[in-house]
């Protein structure tokens, strides 16, 4: 009996790589999908269960020169993301429209196989995010909605880009993701800088509009492929995933701003949860009324002045 169903799990698994894109199957992590899978169970369990219990006879740890640098470069990281997916065809070739994959091995095709891997490797960078918030023991902020996001996020990538790695329409959200990255880590990395910068962040409260403009833009565009009288794409299950992705982080995103925003409701410190997807950072004043208080950066203010609160998103 177990024989069989070591023999069943390891014929599925050559199954698996056999179905990988020989253009892309030699990079780390792609070939096959045990490894990325173990990878994101070890995050699951580390961020959950171990990771809280090590710091829980510890002090939190200040780490705002390391989350300076780690917002920093994935400023630069997600930037280089964009410009290589726009030269990868959504500048060049592309209509915006039924783009269908490139499985050629032309220099601009490799090129948009190298990109998606490299998106897909920056969302294994990002638990870095989840490492933060337990080291700082801001344990609050690893919500269901957290843990789920950055595993399952990855994990569906694997699958998407193993069989489309010419991307074609279905890396449109990928790039849109990229450059809200690009301002969202920025906004973090001014944020971590200190009460000094503080004053650089007054377009905090766009952050939430931008998101739903992702939301909005991702949707409708996948969304063409249902009403084209004929697009060909190579994988319908993707297209199907994406179109779901961006429904689903759009209704999310404007309930918080219905609360944020609209009935100007101000959760606190403690209640307050980290929203999905390449997000927002909502700040909260409390005042310290003299207390020696510290801030989601790890600021600390005193005689009674203002405690702006970071809310680190996903």
């Amino acid at each position: 009996m177990l024989r069989e169903a070591a023999s069943n799990i390891l014929q599925f698994h050559n199954f698996l790589k056999s179905g990988v894109d020989v253009r892309i199957s030699d990079y780390p992590l792609m070939g096959e999908p045990v490894k990325m899978t173990c990878i994101l169970i070890g995050y699951v369990i580390l961020a959950v269960y171990t990771g809280p219990r090590l710091m829980a006879g510890r002090k939190p740890m200040r780490l705002n020169t390391a989350m300076i640098i780690y917002n920093l470069s994935m400023v630069l990281l997600n930037a280089f993301i964009v410009y290589e997916f726009l030269m990868s065809g959504w500048a060049t070739t592309f209509t915006w429209r039924c783009d269908l994959i490139d499985t050629s091995t032309t220099p601009q095709g490799l090129r948009m196989v190298r990109v998606a891997w490299l998106f897909y490797i920056s969302k294994f960078i990002e638990l870095m995010d989840t490492a933060f918030f337990v080291l700082r023991k801001k344990q609050s902020q690893i919500t269901f909605l957290h843990v789920f996001h950055h595993s399952f996020m990855p994990w569906t990538w694997w699958w998407g880009i193993t069989g489309t790695p010419g991307g074609g329409m279905g890396s449109f959200h990928a790039m849109v993701n990229s450059a809200v990255h690009v301002i969202m880590y920025f906004y973090y990395g001014l944020s971590a800088a200190g009460p000094r910068f503080q004053k650089f962040l007054w377009w905090k409260k766009y952050m939430t509009a931008i998101q739903l403009t992702q939301f909005v833009l991702v949707s409708v565009h996948i969304s063409q492929y249902y009403f084209m009288e004929k697009c060909d794409y190579q994988n319908r299950l993707w297209i199907a995933l994406i179109w779901m992705y961006g429904v689903f982080f759009f209704i999310l995103f404007s309930n918080f701003w219905l609360q944020a925003y609209i009935k100007g409701k101000r959760l606190p410190v403690s209640e307050d949860k980290p929203k999905q997807n390449g997000s927002t950072s909502e700040p909260i004043t409390v005042v310290a009324n003299g207390k020696h208080v510290e801030n989601g950066n790890g600021h600390h203010y005193t005689n009674g002045k203002l405690l702006l609160g970071k809310v680190k998103e996903i």
